[in-house]
């Protein structure tokens, strides 16, 4: 019970960091609502359950690192680009015209996998987090203790989608119109800089 509440305290602080997927949550549900926000976010879980089952079996060192690296950073820096394009276009419509867009969101979803998926941090986090159990008390961890860290940290995660999902409809949702307009040039910014961040740290 002790390390599954440890994983799952983990989970949260890893999902709670703010980072691309929180900015992405915040543009899709700003005016979309409760459920492009959601969706994001479980897409998000599918990437992380993905990194964290290569990341805690060690599979190849998750497949060689520097390997993956390059090409899923130059896949997350365009899509981050794309992504800042994308809010500054939705930042010069106007209110009711991003409503009628985002009101039926089918990308949401796979928005959240790709940006789960290209994130090279994520690569390092389950490749480090996987050697080091001994931190968490265990020396010399089995199966069980895999699958137990993984059910807490998963456990976590699907908790902290709905949160966020919530959060963010009631915090963005109802803001005016000029309001969402700034906002969504601030996730513009935000894209831009994450993806030069990701530029300098693959140089």
């Amino acid at each position: 019970m002790l390390f599954f509440l440890q994983a799952f305290i983990l989970g949260l602080i890893f999902n709670a960091a703010p980072g691309v997927v929180f900015t992405e949550t915040i543009k899709r549900g700003m005016n979309g609502g409760f459920f492009p926000a959601l969706n994001v976010q479980i897409g998000s879980l599918v990437g992380d359950a993905i990194w964290a089952i290569l990341g805690l079996l060690g599979i190849g060192i998750l497949l060689n690192i520097e390997f993956l690296k390059i090409p899923l950073s130059t896949i997350g820096i365009l899509y981050l680009l794309y992504l800042a394009y994308d809010s500054f276009q939705s930042s010069n419509l106007k209110n009711e015209k991003i409503e009628l867009n985002n009101k039926y969101d089918q990308n949401a979803l796979l928005s959240g996998v790709i940006l789960s998926i290209t994130n090279p941090q994520n690569i390092f986090y389950w490749a480090a987090l996987g050697s080091a159990f001994g931190a968490l008390g265990v020396k010399e961890p089995t199966t069980y203790h895999y699958f137990i860290f993984f059910l807490g940290f998963i456990s976590s995660s699907i908790i902290w989608c709905f949160i966020c999902a919530l959060a963010v409809e009631k915090i963005f949702r109802f803001t005016n119109s000029l309001i969402k307009k700034y906002i969504f040039r601030i996730c513009s910014l935000v894209f831009i800089y994450l993806a030069f961040g990701t530029l300098y740290s693959l140089i």
